[in-house]
């Protein structure tokens, strides 16, 4: 029999280990089995966590005041959790509510691991201590922290394993924790600024601080912050590999520093730290309305660099009034403009700095990864463009900055500039809007050089190079950067262009997840839209790691909502509106918590969102009303639907008050489900029967009594079948009925903006009408998902048609060419066409509900879950279906197929059933629906339309059938030809007789 393998892939909240700077001291901590015995269940788990000596307490002088005081889990109060704590140091256990989940049992086994043979000393040579904590409990995901708080700069080396009533698992391996600095006394260093230099429109300030150092040293940590953009250098080498430290969040509530190890770069003697600072998000340009220095306008510096030795002894060098600053090559810097370099700026000499009154309560460590260098891509062609411009193709729009390696003369100037797509042969800069876009460098002599920014980013796939002479693509290339995600989830189908746009997807979400989920990382916006991240949030969960990430936005999101509960358009908020509170933008405030709860388990999460979600549901039901109507004011409403005129996004054709109601429904029912999965039932059933209460008011107002919506839109109806707001069945059928004949007469093209997209294969799929879902996915016609790749694409455009067929770019103000909010349906894809989905939160249990068609022939999608690896594969073939299943250890799995519910374990598992999918033959005498349902016998009718003059495509050619859709398809032409009165009919009819006949079904 197979033994349970030891755990593996220790995680730290949501960080994976090793973890440096945690900021928090009760970390909860997660593992994965990869294999177990078949019927294997964990029942219990134990925690070993060896202790080592945190930093000492250090004088502002830099040198530590007194020896290192070792801090015991038994001489801590409280030591056991935050609930309670565990007594004496033998075998005895007591009872610790809550500890484990569900209240496990917590006993602490004593100062060694139990089982393993070498052992482990209670106190080691460094004041090492191990303590070993059993738990009865099955969980292994988010588990709290057994032992005594961390202190700050405490590391923990952690080891786990786990058990059934049978027997142990092997020890994992050990992996370490460190804490940040966890309160603001810990920092002895002061918020430090250029006095004399680095003022708006000024080069970029170099500030430095230097320390002597004897030898031995053993540890050092530079922990680090700025109002603006910092890179460091520790005695002229990088520090860490981060960009854009420290990131976006909203800094009057919230400023993220971080941990950095340099133990390496450092060397007895005297070290100089030096930090160039940049505008960033701080004192930059930012929105579309030219306004910078948004949060202020001086850069400063917060720096602390603690060195231990091995006596010892911990000296700090902290930033303070003896700190300088001087000006650096980099003389203009910008997000949305670009960074001009001069390389022949001699070093400035140095000028003092102030120190700042600044809040250090405000500072805090990094829930998630931060913005890193991911990828390098070689350019595809370097070609001239019809003006004689030297363009390069890289194959793909990313997210980054050019790398160019040159040799020129001093003087020499160099300019790139960048661009998403190329319009008539050259750069298309008009959706870039203000943002120029551009970096320069003037250089200073013959030397070769490696040309890059550090203080800006762009989105382009096509860059413009002047001022080097016969470019070789060999000379440069394209640096990808976005925060550092770990990839999780993985889609495969057997249709190109599907595969392609789902790739498309997963560059949007990379390009766009720049520390902040933005719109669009090109233009003079890249903003935190909180109605894009809503409806992206289920499939960005899967492809990405992404729950540290959003973790820290959502905390930004209840810094800036208002005290009214209002939730601010973007997040971090710089439009700076009073009473911001718009229908599906503001329900990112109970959506993004309440996905992420679904696909991680990450209940505490849940807990510290639910005042803000309650706020928000609170706010729209005072603006609904007595009647919990939500009518009238601002609204987004179905923002981009296609049918709305391209410079007025506004016109969308589904009612803003509809949209607006069954979002109060929706977020009323979340905030129930998320109070009743932390245990809160009297806030489960205030806000339960509130959604009630909507749900009747949106019926009795919206909805005839059998089954119209108001607006008769296909959001409109997506929302009231997904969202349970129509009251009857015969309802609920007529109006998914509607839907699918809203489809059909669109030409099976997609008619909806950001708040119906998402939902649109869900409601017809659960119509009864998963045909037409696939119908609408493989579209290639404008507009639809695949148009856009049909046009080249390799990311999601803002617009279904931001490019138009003619390779002109969309007139509308607003166009961009990397926006994922409309590749939302990637969700859709992973969990109903590949069948991949969460059945309980974190995927504890999984429900593996596949939707094979005639239009593929196998598709496959995997998610690293919490648990481990889960995957779900169809393939058809000679008339049958092929199902494989893999279940990680820790979860089960609800799997349908053939019309069956089965349920499996852990491992890998396989059928074979008769193919659902076969291809139906057409009516003998079909009506015009059932006609257009037969995908085969359309194409050729439209040919035949097309070939006759009556339609010039598909979608016009639909949208005159209508009112005849039940008409026998016999009376074809008279429908496309409004009875004669559109030229072409005879033509039309004759050619369809010899369609319709039976030989041709």
């Amino acid at each position: 029999m197979p033994e349970i393998a030891a755990p593996h892939a220790l995680r730290f909240e949501h960080h994976p280990a090793p973890v440096l700077g945690l900021g928090t001291a009760t970390p909860r901590i997660s593992w994965q089995v990869a294999t177990a015995p078949d019927g294997y269940a964990q029942t219990r788990y134990q925690i070993e966590i060896t202790r080592t000596a945190a930093a000492r307490e250090v004088d502002h002088d830099g040198v530590n005041s007194g020896e290192a005081e070792l801090r015991r889990a038994d001489d801590v109060e409280g030591s056991g959790t935050e609930a309670g704590h565990v007594e004496g140091s033998g075998t005895e256990a007591e009872h610790v509510e809550g500890s484990g989940a569900e209240g496990g049992h917590v006993e602490r086994v004593g100062g060694r691991a139990e089982g393993d043979e070498a052992g482990r000393p209670e106190d080691g040579p460094r004041g090492e201590r191990a303590e070993v904590f059993e738990i009865a409990s099955g969980e292994q995901v988010l588990v709290p922290w057994p032992g005594a708080p961390l202190t700050s700069r405490e590391a923990a080396s952690v080891r786990v394993r786990a058990g059934d009533t049978a027997g142990w698992s092997g020890w994992s391996e050990p992996a370490t924790v460190e804490a940040g600095l966890l309160e603001p006394a810990d920092w002895s260093a002061r918020f430090v600024s250029p006095r004399e230099i680095g003022a708006w429109g000024s080069p970029s300030p170099v500030l430095a601080g230097v320390i002597e150092l004897p030898a031995g040293i053993v540890k050092a940590r530079l922990y680090a912050t700025a109002h603006g953009l910092y890179t460091a250098e520790l005695n002229g080498h990088r520090v860490g590999d981060e960009q854009l430290a420290p990131g976006w969040t909203a800094y009057q509530h919230r400023l993220r520093y971080r941990t950095h190890d340099v133990t390496a770069l450092l060397a007895e003697g005297v070290n100089r730290l030096e930090v160039q600072l940049g505008n960033g998000w701080f004192r930059g340009y930012l929105g579309f309305r030219n306004q910078h220095s948004l949060y202020g306008d001086r850069l400063a510096l917060l720096a602390q660099l603690e060195v231990e030795t091995a006596d010892g002894t911990v000296r700090t060098l902290a930033t303070d009034g003896n700190w300088t600053a001087r000006e650096g090559t980099i003389v203009d810097d910008d997000l949305y403009n670009g960074q001009t370099t001069d390389l022949r700026r001699n070093e400035g000499s140095e000028t003092p700095v102030d120190e700042l009154d600044a809040d250090k309560t405000l500072l805090v460590a990094p829930d998630g990864p931060p913005v890193r260098i991911t990828e390098v891509l070689p350019a595809v062609e370097v070609f001239t463009s019809p003006s004689g411009k030297t363009l390069v193709d890289f194959g793909q729009n990313l997210v980054g900055w050019v790398r160019l390696t040159v040799k020129g003369n001093r003087d020499d100037k160099i300019v790139v500039r960048h661009a998403e797509v190329l319009e008539d042969g050259e750069l298309g800069t008009r959706p870039l809007r203000a943002a120029k876009a551009t970096d320069e460098w003037i250089l200073d002599g013959p030397e070769k050089r490696v040309l890059e920014p550090s203080l800006t980013f762009h989105g382009f796939r096509y860059a413009e190079v002047t001022g080097v002479d016969g470019l070789n693509k060999e000379d440069i290339e394209a640096v990808v950067v976005g925060s550092d995600l770990r990839r999780t989830g993985w889609f495969e189908s057997s249709n190109e262009l599907l595969d392609r746009f789902h790739e498309n997807v997963v560059w949007g979400m990379r390009g766009n997840f720049v520390d902040v989920p933005t719109d669009c990382p090109q233009r003079d916006e890249r903003l935190g839209w909180t109605g894009d991240i809503q409806v992206f949030s289920p499939t960005a969960s899967f492809l990405f790691d992404s729950a540290g990430f959003l973790t820290n936005w959502l905390a930004d999101l209840a810094s800036e909502q208002q005290k009214d509960g209002s939730v601010p358009y973007v997040i971090p908020d710089v439009i700076r509106q009073p009473g911001q509170a718009t229908a599906a933008w503001g329900d990112a405030a109970t959506i993004v918590p309440w996905v992420l709860y679904q696909r991680t388990g990450d209940r505490g999460l849940l807990e510290r969102q639910l005042p803000s979600m309650r706020g928000w549901v609170d706010k729209m039901a005072a603006l609904a009303g007595p009647d919990l109507l939500w009518a009238g004011g601002f609204q987004f409403g179905d923002w981009l639907d296609p049918t709305a005129p391209p410079e007025d996004p506004f016109r969308a054709k589904a009612d803003p008050d509809v949209i607006a109601t069954a979002h109060l429904a929706r977020s009323a029912e979340v905030v129930a489900q998320a109070a009743l999965a932390i245990g809160d039932g009297a806030v489960a059933r205030e806000y339960g029967e509130l959604a009630r209460r909507v749900r009747e008011a949106f019926a009795r107002e919206y909805v005839t009594e059998g089954g119209r919506v108001l607006s008769d839109a296909p959001t409109a109806y997506a929302l009231a079948l997904q969202w349970a707001l129509l009251p009857t069945a015969e309802q609920r059928e007529h109006a998914g009925r509607r839907l699918a004949d809203l489809v059909r007469v669109a030409g099976f093209r997609i008619s909806t903006g950001f708040v119906g997209t998402p939902l649109m294969t869900d409601a017809l799929t659960d119509a009864g009408e998963p045909e037409l879902a696939y119908r609408l996915l493989l579209q290639t016609g404008v507009p639809s998902w695949l148009y856009p790749v049909t046009m080249g694409a390799t990311t999601v455009w803002e617009r279904w048609d931001s490019m138009l067929p003619d390779g002109s770019i969309n007139p509308g103000q607003m166009t961009s060419f990397n926006h994922y909010a409309l590749g939302a349906v990637a969700d859709w894809m992973h969990r109903r066409v590949a069948g991949l989905a969460p059945a309980e939160p974190g995927y504890r249990r999984i429900e593996v509900r596949p939707l094979p068609t005639g239009e593929l022939t196998f598709a496959k999608a995997r998610h690293l879950t919490p648990y481990g690896e889960a995957s779900v594969s169809w393939r058809r073939s000679e008339g049958e279906l092929r199902l494989d299943v893999t279940v990680p250890v820790g979860t089960t799995a609800t799997v349908h197929l053939a019309g069956e519910e089965i349920g499996v374990g852990p491992g890998s598992h396989s059928w074979v059933v008769p193919d659902p999918a076969r291809s139906a033959d057409r009516e003998a005498e079909p009506s015009i629906r059932q006609l257009m349902d037969h995908a085969p016998s359309w194409a050729e009718v439209v040919a035949v339309a097309r070939e006759a003059g009556v339609a010039d495509d598909e979608a016009a050619l639909a949208d005159r059938l209508e009112r005849y859709l039940d008409m026998p398809a016999a009376r074809f032409a008279d429908a496309a030809t409004a009875h004669g009165f559109i030229p072409g009919g005879d033509q039309l009819a004759a050619r369809l007789n010899s369609l319709l006949s039976s030989d041709n079904r």
